[in-house]
């Protein structure tokens, strides 16, 4: 068995909330996505235009959408169903950055 570096898994507390709260049959399926992404977190599809950098992994009709840190992390961003997700996962990104960065006031 090769030994491979793992990357570790960062998830927001309201993400975790969201997870909890599924289907159970949806809930497990999201799982096992995550320990996908885990495993290879090249998988899935790389985002474009206002959301490079980040990565979108099908799970059925719903999207995780996470980041690759360098760091050997893995931040999940959001997970939602793909009729919105990317909508939502824009405004997300947009209110961390504007949360980050501290502006020039009077």
């Amino acid at each position: 068995m090769t030994s491979r570096s793992k990357y570790i898994l960062r998830v927001p507390d309201d993400i975790v909330s969201l997870i909890r709260g599924l289907h159970p049959l949806i809930k497990a399926k999201i799982k096992s996505g995550l320990q996908t992404i885990i495993e290879d977190p090249h998988c899935g599809k790389a985002l474009r235009g206002d959301l490079e950098r980040l990565r979108s992994f099908k799970v059925k009709r719903y999207r995780i959408i996470f980041r690759i840190s360098s760091k050997k992390e893995l931040e999940i961003i959001t997970i939602g169903p793909r009729r919105n997700i990317y909508e939502e996962t824009f405004r997300i990104i947009t209110r961390k950055e504007r949360t980050a960065k501290p502006g020039k006031w009077g």
